[in-house]
């Protein structure tokens, strides 16, 4: 096995301190917020009290000024205990750079220091029941009125944390017959009339994580909660597209991470699990199928240790970013697969981890854009046409 080189000992250091809050805080709670369809609040609280949210931002909004390596090591760790209840990733490295790139500084100081506390839950409202991984087909609209406020109407679907979430950046379009370029940010409180949360949304997988539907009538949005403030109306597109590289590495951190644990829990069950007075990692069908999808992921990973060197150096391109996301979460559905198979029929039990990891795998494919999306953004960036 390569050793890897992106860590150093603090790093380390970090991954060590987060794995035993994991272990105390997360580990005996899952299963219940698995039944409940949500996790408590209160480790929210308690991994803003402990540092473990919004690291990256600056002392003065309440983060640490850590670099986003610490960001990866908290996302493998999640991902390779398949705690996928826990929605600190796009709370911290979604939606908090959001307001730290774009925000005012009043907007910054408002809402930055409460979500690295883990006071306030952030979400982000991109989704629609007809707009999905095309973002430029919005229909949400919040239409500015003579006092300056925002008139905020449509619904939106499929939001993480939504059901928990005290902010929401809300995508609409403040000008429906500009296109993209009407498409502006909007800072969405809770309580704010109008706004209304739906029921939370049964999944496949991720049932620990609470995916909301969010609705908004005549919800009236102050002037001063459009991200950015004026300057920023009508750019909410290019916000978006500006921040997609690194969200769809975090999916390929994340597919990693969760596949070589997948990897690494079937090691541990062929070498005790005995077939015809043998144990399954005996047989050469086993032992080859578990070395073919090592290699996978080891190619997969030192991939993915180069894209995050590149976005720790803001190099990172979007359809570099796409590969990663399409190849990495591709591989992760493969891995489950192959390595639930290897299981018997203890794999098709809820309670064998590879069971849950099979199916929190599968949404991978298709949040953060499609994997067929990817592939147009891809050949795009080739220099390919198309309609």
């Amino acid at each position: 096995m390569i050793e890897r080189t992106l860590f150093n000992a603090d790093h380390e250091a970090f991954r060590d301190s987060f794995r035993k809050f994991v272990e105390k805080e997360i580990a005996p709670h899952h299963e219940a917020w698995e039944e409940q369809g949500y996790v408590d609040r209160a480790v929210w609280r308690k991994a803003g009290e402990n540092g473990f949210l919004c690291m990256t931002l600056p002392e003065a909004y309440g983060g640490s000024e850590a670099d986003k390596l610490y960001s990866v090591v908290q996302m493998e760790e999640i991902a390779r205990t398949g705690f996928t209840g826990i929605g600190f990733g796009l709370h911290s490295e979604i939606v908090a750079p959001y307001i730290l790139h774009y925000g005012t500084e009043a907007q910054k100081q408002k809402y930055l220091p409460q979500l690295a506390s883990g006071e306030m839950v952030g979400a982000i409202a991109m989704s629609e029941p007809a707009a999905g991984s095309d973002l430029q087909g919005v229909k949400s609209t919040a239409i500015q009125q003579p006092d300056g406020s925002y008139l905020l109407n449509g619904s939106k679907t499929f939001i993480t944390n939504g059901w928990h979430a005290d902010l929401v950046i809300v995508v609409a379009k403040t000008d429906p017959s500009a296109g993209a370029k009407g498409t502006s940010l909007l800072l969405v409180e809770r309580g704010m009339p109008g706004f209304e949360k739906g029921k939370r949304l049964k999944k496949l997988g991720m049932k620990a994580q609470d995916t909301s539907e969010l609705f908004f009538d005549n919800v009236k949005v102050p002037a001063e909660n459009l991200l950015g403030g004026p300057a920023m109306q009508g750019r909410g597109f290019i916000c978006l597209m500006e921040q997609l590289p690194w969200e769809r590495l975090q999916i390929a951190i994340g597919a990693v991470a969760a596949a070589q644990a997948a990897i690494d829990w079937t090691v541990a069950y062929t070498k005790e699990r005995k077939v015809f007075g043998q144990a399954v990692a005996q047989y050469q069908n086993t032992r080859y199928k578990l070395a073919e999808l090592q290699t996978e992921v080891q190619v997969a990973r030192v991939f993915v240790d180069k894209c995050c060197e590149l976005i720790a150096q803001e190099q990172l391109d979007t359809a570099t970013a796409s590969m990663a996301k399409y190849w990495c979460s591709d591989l992760q559905c493969k891995v489950m697969d192959e390595c639930l198979q290897l299981f018997g029929g203890y794999g098709y039990m809820w309670e064998y981890p590879i069971t849950r990891a099979y199916a929190d795998a599968r949404v991978q494919r298709i949040y953060g854009g499609t994997n067929e999306i990817m592939k147009e953004v891809i050949s795009r960036g080739m220099g390919l046409g198309g309609r």
